[in-house]
């Protein structure tokens, strides 16, 4: 799954603030699946926390988020929704 790439659907990005996260769909090696990335996630690649600009935030780091959604998947394609958490940092 390394050469996998995600391919993340920009419009369907939600801020969701009750479980701090973001909430995206995103597609790999043709196969869509749901994706969370954790606010923790958000403040670490951009040292500035999350509360109000989540979504910007993650337009500007879309990339290593995509990088993070591969790497989450692999540790667990069988879940709902594919949560990107501090541990999928390197």
């Amino acid at each position: 799954m390394a050469e996998d790439r995600l391919d993340i659907d920009l419009k369907t990005l939600e801020d969701n603030s009750d479980l701090r996260q973001v909430e995206f769909e995103g597609e790999v090696s043709d196969e869509r699946y749901q994706f969370a990335v954790q606010y923790d996630v958000l403040e670490a690649l951009s040292t500035v926390a999350p509360e109000g600009d989540a979504v910007a935030i993650f337009k500007q780091h879309a990339e290593e988020i995509a990088d993070l959604g591969v790497v989450a998947l692999a540790r667990d394609p069988d879940q709902e929704i594919v949560v990107i958490s501090e541990n999928d940092l390197e």
